[in-house]
């Protein structure tokens, strides 16, 4: 079994917590498969308390089950035989029973199936944490999927149960060099799998079993039985109830509209409409809004940012017919049409940060043109711009796109006329590297970035 991988700092923040003595209420919450639950189990290992992880049921049978793991850990007998009905019941017998000075958790993972059943509980469990729990030494740790409800039912101005928090946690896909520590394969398998299903951790650990990219794709995307062949279906089912009109906007951002008219005009929505689905799927980091480096944030486009969304809409939602009849065959061209793309924010979002530091990263583009990565670094006022290429480049080749990427740097609006500019080329593979590196280029390709 793969140890826990990564989560140094959230660990570390839940550790400085449980350190204090008093009170602590701790709110984790994130997409599904993210590895809530393999935090919390990492975290309370060898800690004295109670894990309970919530069901879709229905209200009288979570109460039950909830109040047979308590009277368990505190060997209540009584409470065992009590006939309780509603939240406030349970919490006002709890109050008798939770020693005061000890240090114990109480945790409740996919704690907003517990809202989804009962809105009021919110506002149960305010009035047993005010009057009770936070003169208490108790942790209390709640975590859920549901990110609408775990935003508005808990961490929203308008619940109840605002301003008692002690400490929220929003736990986000883990970062490509510790994704590569989930799989066992060469490493521009590895960054195939990362830029198909991101870094979430259920999703590598499923990649984990296969010994290359190609297999992983075919038994888990492009079958009728594949573990991702619905996976969008469950994510999206359990945050909204218009489920066709946000696979209607998904589907028209993967053809390539980007501007909110064209996404509108696809998806068959008035334009002035399509904004708050928007707003929703930029809420759950499936979409982004993106603006050119140096340009105010009003324009832009937006792009499916989710990894594994992305995929899927490229590949399996407009092929799904072929897939269910067993005749669909991955194109390598659009395989690697897809790749490129996910190669410049995946070198953008992983590699360059490490390279330049604290400047400012984006994209930027103008009418026909457009470069891959820019950063900027206003007190030294030093702009470093880069191409990204998913493909093997001879030393021809890498000196012509760097030489076009000159010209394309003048159009760029920033300190034009006192600025030290640098250009760079991220490569799969760059002939004679070093050459090009001592005419002052910054040129790196995936051997570069494995070391």
């Amino acid at each position: 079994m793969i140890r826990f991988v990564n989560r140094d700092y959230e660990m570390s923040l839940l550790n400085d917590e449980w350190k204090k003595n008093q009170a602590q209420f701790i709110v984790i919450y994130g997409r599904r498969r993210i590895g809530k639950t393999a935090l919390i189990t990492e975290f309370t290992k060898n800690k004295d308390g109670i894990f309970y992880i919530a069901e879709d049921i229905n209200k009288k049978v979570q109460i039950d089950d909830f109040k047979e793991k308590l009277a368990s850990f505190f060997d209540d007998d009584l409470l065992r035989t009590l006939e309780i009905s509603e939240w406030k019941d349970l919490f006002s017998y709890l109050e008798k029973i939770i020693p005061k000075d000890k240090k114990i958790y109480i945790t409740i993972d996919e704690f907003s199936y517990f809202i989804k059943n009962d809105p009021a509980l919110a506002s149960a469990l305010q009035k047993f944490w005010d009057q009770f729990l936070r003169k208490t030494n108790i942790f209390l740790l709640v975590s859920g999927s549901i990110f609408g409800l775990m935003s508005k039912k808990i961490l929203s101005a308008s619940s109840p149960l605002y301003g008692r928090r002690t400490r929220d946690i929003l736990l986000r896909e883990i970062r490509f060099q510790h994704a590569c520590e989930f799989l066992e394969m060469p490493f521009e398998d590895k960054l195939q799998i990362y830029m198909t299903v991101g870094g979430v951790p259920e999703y590598l650990l499923k990649a984990r079993s296969y010994s290359d990219f190609i297999s992983f794709f075919d038994k888990e995307f492009a079958t009728q039985d594949g573990y991702f062949y619905r996976e969008p279906y469950f994510f999206l089912s359990q945050e909204f109830k218009e489920i066709r009109t946000y696979f209607s906007i998904l589907n028209a951002i993967s053809y390539g509209n980007t501007k909110p008219s064209n996404i509108a005009n696809f998806a068959g929505i008035k334009t002035r409409e399509i904004y708050p689905y928007l707003e929703n799927l930029m809420r759950l980091n499936i979409v982004k809004k993106l603006t050119p480096i140096t340009k105010n944030k009003k324009s832009g486009i937006y792009l499916i940012n989710d990894v594994f969304f992305d995929c899927w809409f490229n590949f399996i939602h407009k092929n799904r017919e072929h897939i269910e009849q067993d005749r669909f065959s991955l194109s390598k061209q659009e395989l690697n049409t897809y790749f490129g793309k996910r190669f410049e924010v995946c070198v953008r979002e992983e590699f360059i940060p490490k390279l330049v530091g604290t400047s400012t990263i984006g994209k930027w583009w103008h009418k026909n043109e457009d470069i891959d990565i820019v950063a900027l670094d206003k007190k030294k006022k030093q702009a470093m711009f880069f191409e990204c290429k998913y493909k093997n480049l001879g030393y021809n080749q890498s000196l012509k796109i760097l030489k076009e990427l000159e010209g394309k740097a003048g159009f760029v609006q920033w300190f034009n006329d006192d600025r030290n500019e640098k250009y760079g080329i991220i490569g799969r593979s760059i002939e004679d590297k070093e050459r090009l590196r001592e005419n002052g280029f910054l040129v790196y390709d995936l051997d570069d970035w494995k070391r």
